[in-house]
């Protein structure tokens, strides 16, 4: 599968099914922040629920190496990109 087509499915998954089956994702991604600073005892921001799940997909791409965890990992990042503040989503042409 070619790249384009790696983010491409991300794409879809993260404007479509996804975003159908769990509404606004930074509204699930703050929700799912809070549920995590219960269960460690600290706060967890939207960010880090993020890192969590990029993490989560890496794990099991050590067990299991799966087109499916690369295409979550790429949407996780997209979705985490989108809880940048303004003043920092200048990109830098390196």
């Amino acid at each position: 599968m070619l790249r384009s087509e790696i983010l491409t499915n991300a794409s879809k998954l993260i404007d479509g099914k996804r975003a159908d089956d769990y509404g606004d994702a930074r509204k699930n991604f703050d929700d799912c922040a809070k549920l995590f600073s219960v269960v460690l005892g600290t706060e967890v921001t939207a960010k880090q629920f993020a890192m969590c799940m990029i993490m989560l997909k890496t794990a099991r791409l050590m067990k299991s190496d799966t087109i499916d965890s690369w295409i979550d990992i790429c949407g996780y990042a997209a979705l985490a990109g989108e809880l940048m503040p303004e003043s920092q989503l200048e990109l830098d042409d390196h």
